[in-house]
């Protein structure tokens, strides 16, 4: 019985396309079926070839990725890794429904080479075990019941909680803003919250953002994407959110009403700088398998942050970020995991809730919702 990944590769160039096809063929686990030259090849062949998974250039003549997906996946739900140059199109292309992107390479580079198929076996991979979101109107009723929380287990301050009381699942159906509150000043000043995701998280992320208010308290984010993208996905989420939203500079101050983003390539941390905490972004060794990594961002809030924290683990494969969530519960944050029935892959935050580190779990609609609760009640 064959279990191989079935892919198909959707590429305009001959060459590229012919590189993609060598290099997935020769991965165990992967089943390259067939190519399409452009959209109109690839909405032939789908219904033919049945892929597990597509890999999609983004930008191909005629029928674009964009409009191609949009057209695709509400009838035929596949998994598609984008496969893109430094392009702003990348976001909408996930917004329509791709899973996840790796940046194309310079082929003439040997290491930009090996990176690129590196990531792009990871990515058809994980892919292909990832729930493909499409695009609704929001039709939730706006009075939901309040989510709920679960408190930190006896222990919890000192030593692991792996086998503490479960989180209860915070209320479901709230899908629209909550009336912005009025935070007190002290509230603003003494947060800082930090949040992780991976794959499926540019647009859980974004989902959460663009329901808080602009007098939120300060927000670090670790999100895994290459170098250039961060600044482009900043800039994006600034265009919408009602809080500042850009990519972290080494020294910048962490202030209520902003949100840094690790910049790619770079690992990020929190520490304190007389009266104010601030971000450090430098180059440095993968942590759990990635740089920027969201156990570094954790690990530093737990370690360095005095004041009250709050910890956001969302979507994404593998585990990156669960061991520092459960080190800022152990230090005291409040922390909130993206639940299983809203996660593109149920992955980081399912790892973060069975060791213990999680207080409470919410849809990726009603994260927002938890917070603004949780900061409410903040002395």
């Amino acid at each position: 019985m064959n279990n191989k990944i079935k892919v198909l590769v959707v590429d305009d160039s001959s060459l590229f396309r012919q590189a993609l096809m060598q290099h997935l063929s020769s991965q165990p686990g992967i089943e390259v079926i067939g190519y399409a030259i452009n959209a109109y090849d690839a909405k032939q062949k789908i219904p033919q070839l049945k892929p597990d998974v597509l890999t999609l250039d983004v930008e191909m003549p005629g029928l674009n990725g964009i409009e191609f997906l949009k057209q695709l996946l509400p009838t035929n739900p596949l998994p598609v890794v984008l496969v893109s140059s430094l392009n702003l199109s990348v976001f909408d292309a996930l917004s329509a429904g791709a899973v996840d992107f790796v940046r194309k390479p310079d082929m003439t580079v040997r290491n930009s080479k090996d990176t690129f198929f590196e990531a792009l076996t990871v990515k058809v991979m994980t892919a292909a075990k990832a729930k493909v979101r499409i695009s609704q109107p929001n039709t939730a009723a706006p009075n939901s019941p309040a989510p709920t929380s679960v408190p930190t287990p006896a222990g919890a301050q000192a030593g692991a909680p792996a086998g503490a009381a479960r989180p209860r699942t915070a209320a479901q159906g709230s899908a629209r803003p909550m009336p912005f509150p009025s935070l007190s000043r002290n509230v603003l000043d003494s947060t800082i919250i930090g949040l992780g995701a991976s794959t499926g998280g540019t647009e859980a992320t974004l989902e959460v953002l663009k329901r808080l208010p602009g007098n939120i308290p300060g927000i670090v984010i670790t999100q895994h994407m290459p170098e250039g993208f961060t600044e482009m996905y900043a800039q994006r989420l600034n265009r919408i959110c009602n809080m500042e939203v850009r990519e972290a500079k080494n020294g910048d101050v962490i202030h209520p009403g902003l949100a840094l983003i690790a910049p790619g390539a770079k690992q990020m941390e929190v520490v304190r700088s007389g009266r104010n905490y601030i971000v450090q972004c430098r180059p440095g060794a993968k942590v759990s398998g990635h740089c920027p990594s969201v156990d570094v961002l954790f690990n530093s809030i737990a370690a360095n942050v005095a004041i009250n924290k709050v910890g956001i683990i969302m979507t994404g494969m593998g585990r990156d970020g669960a061991d520092g969530l459960l080190k800022m519960r152990q230090s005291g944050a409040f922390t909130i995991g993206q639940d299983k029935d809203s996660c593109v892959v149920y992955g980081m935050p399912m790892v973060a809730y069975n060791i213990g580190a999680v207080c409470t779990q919410a849809s990726c609609e009603n994260i927002s919702n938890v917070l603004m609760n949780h900061l409410k009640g903040v002395k």
